[in-house]
């Protein structure tokens, strides 16, 4: 049988999850199509089994003219990751695993109440919320480069993804973490 390839032609056999944490939760696992149509939702953990490139597809939905047009979003995501691996001559979806490890967030505030006052409080995030965060940061990120810019949402998505990789602070999400954690750093 062959090897099934995430898009039709990325391997995800030598893809490598550094972060221990997160290796639960990036799920790397190949279909033949990026869409589950909510078969995990029945249950609270259910986004564990969902493709992780499929949930950033999702992500990338939620605003502008890509809302609930997922082949759309899955045409500029392909787009992206052809231009990932273009210029990085790497695997994108090693690239995209190093940027959701990079923009993962691993502290954050939350706000307690002491009578009537609200005081901040840092707090360790959990696994699948530091996904989460990560994986629409990048969304977020590639879509606000890509708002009034002659720029394409394509080529703004691999920017953002390559620059989440190398851990670089013009990424967005990069910037998001750090912003996080400097304030619950504040907060302890």
């Amino acid at each position: 049988m062959p090897e099934l390839k995430l898009l039709g032609e990325f391997s995800i056999n030598e893809v490598q999850i550094h972060d221990a944490g997160l290796s639960s939760y990036i799920n790397l696992t190949a279909n033949v199509n990026l869409h589950s149509g909510g078969r995990y939702s029945s249950y609270s953990a259910g986004k564990r089994n969902v493709n992780t490139v499929e949930r950033l597809l999702n992500k990338l939905m939620r605003s502008e003219k890509w809302t609930g047009k997922k082949y759309s979003a899955y045409r500029v995501l392909k787009e992206a990751f052809d231009l990932v691996a273009e210029k990085t001559k790497q695997n994108p979806v090693q690239i995209l695993v190093n940027a959701i490890e990079n923009a993962a967030p691993r502290e954050e505030v939350t706000r307690l109440k002491y009578g009537g006052i609200a005081v901040p409080k840092a707090v360790d995030v959990s696994p699948s919320r530091r996904v989460d965060v990560a994986l629409r940061n990048i969304a977020v990120g590639a879509t606000n480069a890509s708002f009034k810019n002659k720029k394409p949402i394509a080529n703004c998505l691999a920017d953002e993804i390559m620059n989440a990789g190398r851990n670089d602070a013009s990424s967005f999400a990069v910037s998001k973490k750090e912003e996080m954690e400097r304030i619950a750093a504040s907060a302890r």
